[in-house]
């Protein structure tokens, strides 16, 4: 019989897998309640956190590494539990996903996956966790200074996911960011004939924020409505409470001018979506029938909300498989030419747009 996982852990205790992770890492960023609900989960399991892990620091091959920065929103397991949501695969979020194929991937290779995610100790830190114990490793945009990476990627394969090609020789990964967000606004002015949109994005050096607002501005031109040189909003982080106030911020922005509220609020990704779904239901609005929400990047939360989010779903999963898909060719052939990817995105529709 195999030992018990973190997968298994995240599963028995309903939380994602980044979230049993930080319970044993930084038990004092998790909620008391679901801190015990995990480690009682662990002792039923009989889990005990592998010193093997703490181990691939000595060794030089066999190991494909990952570095992003731990955004969590523990209001994500709220939302799941709200909603009666008794599949682990509901509140995996962003990060959740691209760790799954990654491992997926890598395990198919043989390779082990080391995974450094962490906003404490900053980007270095993260470079000095993952650099020297790895052959090589995937990194999300805006995880590691640039001047970085162009030291670390002459002596390991480096990865980036998301943003824009920083660093010419080195093989990237994006997904249609500017044409989910195109399509979907066109989808709320052409199919639901609504013209005053608002959109809600994130922080300015924010690369998926920055082309997913160059989406909704192109079809604002392409249908002649307005063309806004901002977003309505933007917020620091990319959470559900964000999402709340924005949403809160937008109705009373509207109420104190006498204007109309927005007809559609579009927010950056799911997690503000789902926080503006909480709000607005909190306020009286109605979704979709007064206003309607959408977001982007389909995590499988966005299913399970009340409504149902319409939302741009890229393949998260698929990003994670094919940087370790990038990492191993280019370990076979360090002199191939660098490879740039762009995965397709598609909309999906569901009722809180007025679909479904």
């Amino acid at each position: 019989m195999s030992a018990p996982t973190v997968y298994d852990v995240a599963e028995r205790s309903g939380v994602s897998i980044a979230t049993v992770s930080r319970v044993y890492r930084n038990p004092d960023s998790v909620r008391a309640q679901t801190r015990e609900r995990v480690l009682e989960a662990a002792r039923e399991l009989g889990y005990v956190p592998s010193g093997s892990a703490r181990g691939l620091a000595s060794r030089t091959t066999g190991v494909l590494g990952l570095c992003f920065p731990d955004y969590a929103d523990p209001d994500a397991e709220s939302a799941a539990a709200l909603n009666d949501a008794d599949d682990d695969q509901a509140v995996m979020l962003y990060s959740d996903q691209i760790i799954r194929g990654m491992e997926r991937a890598a395990r198919r290779h043989g390779y082990a996956l080391l995974i450094a995610a962490s906003l404490d100790g900053g980007p270095e830190s993260l470079v000095a966790k993952v650099a020297g114990r790895v052959d090589g490793f995937a990194v999300l945009a805006r995880t590691v200074p640039t001047e970085d990476l162009e030291v670390i990627s002459r002596r390991l394969p480096v990865v980036m996911l998301a943003g824009p090609r920083e660093i010419d020789h080195l093989d990237h990964i994006v997904v249609a960011n500017a044409d989910g967000q195109r399509a979907l606004t066109r989808h709320l002015i052409e199919d639901h004939g609504l013209r005053r949109l608002a959109f809600i994005g994130g922080e300015d050096d924010s690369p998926d924020a920055v082309a997913r607002f160059h989406g909704f501005r192109q079809a604002c031109q392409e249908t002649g409505l307005p063309v806004p040189s901002r977003p309505e909003l933007s917020t620091g982080t990319l959470t559900q409470a964000e999402g709340a106030r924005a949403a809160a911020a937008l109705l009373d922005r509207a109420e104190g001018a006498g204007v109309e509220r927005p007809e559609a609020m579009l927010f950056v990704n799911d997690q503000m979506a789902m926080g503006a779904l909480q709000a607005l239901e909190q306020r009286g609005v109605r979704v979709p029938e007064d206003i309607a929400v959408t977001g982007f990047d389909g995590i499988p939360l966005s299913r399970i909300v009340r409504p149902p989010l319409t939302t741009v779903r890229q393949p998260i999963r698929e990003l994670g498989e094919q940087a370790v898909e990038l990492l191993v060719q280019r370990l076979a052939d360090p002199a191939r030419p660098p490879v740039s990817l762009e995965l397709p995105v598609s909309v999906t529709r569901r009722a809180s747009c007025g679909c479904g």
